[in-house]
């Protein structure tokens, strides 16, 4: 069993349990699922400050900030007792792109020529790590959520502007990967 779980899971498999999560959440409590929003809720528990964005009963979404703990865990036992001893399988013609990159590093799922402390202090890591940390903040902010918020929950409820996000969330990726990226690399 438990090598069935330290395997990627097929599209089909877990695309379809993601899926399950949206009528779940809606049947057993009317909860929207999302992410982003626990910004949000920890904002108005730990400042008491007199924003009026912030002046709501956070309290009734503590299930939500429950589900980010659950994240949060859930990743740190796959890191810790999980982890996939076999090196990371990567497309040859996209290992060949990335090495043009400088980057060769495929023994975690993070390359460390691109996110590590000391790349940070360089234009290249600055660029990506905060000003592209700012850019997502900005934007899922400015979307009213993030792509999880959006694309599952959104999109499921037929809800328009979840249509034009993940849109727009797709369109940014492809730019993102194919035009800025590569010119970021070259710094």
């Amino acid at each position: 069993m438990l090598e069935i779980i330290k395997q990627p899971w097929p599209w089909y498999i877990a695309g379809p349990i993601i899926g399950l999560t949206v009528p779940a959440l809606l049947i057993l409590g009317n909860k929207h699922f999302g992410i982003s929003a626990n910004l949000r809720h920890i904002c108005a528990a730990c400042i008491p400050a007199k924003v009026p964005f912030f002046k709501y009963n956070w309290r009734k979404e503590a299930w939500n900030m429950l589900f980010v703990v659950g994240i949060i865990i859930g990743a740190a036992v796959a890191a810790v007792w999980l982890q996939n001893p076999a090196s990371i399988e990567l497309n040859p013609k996209l290992v060949k792109e990335l090495a043009g990159y400088g980057i060769t590093d495929y023994e975690s799922l993070v390359p460390a020529q691109l996110f590590s402390l000391g790349n940070l202090l360089t234009i290249r890591g600055f660029l990506i790590m905060i000003v592209g940390g700012f850019i997502v903040g900005f934007g899922t902010r400015y979307a009213g959520g993030c792509t999880s918020g959006h694309s599952i929950m959104g999109l499921s409820n037929l809800q328009w502007p979840s249509l034009i996000a993940t849109i727009s969330f797709m369109v940014g990726g492809f730019i993102m990967a194919n035009i800025i990226l590569p010119l970021i690399m070259t710094l």
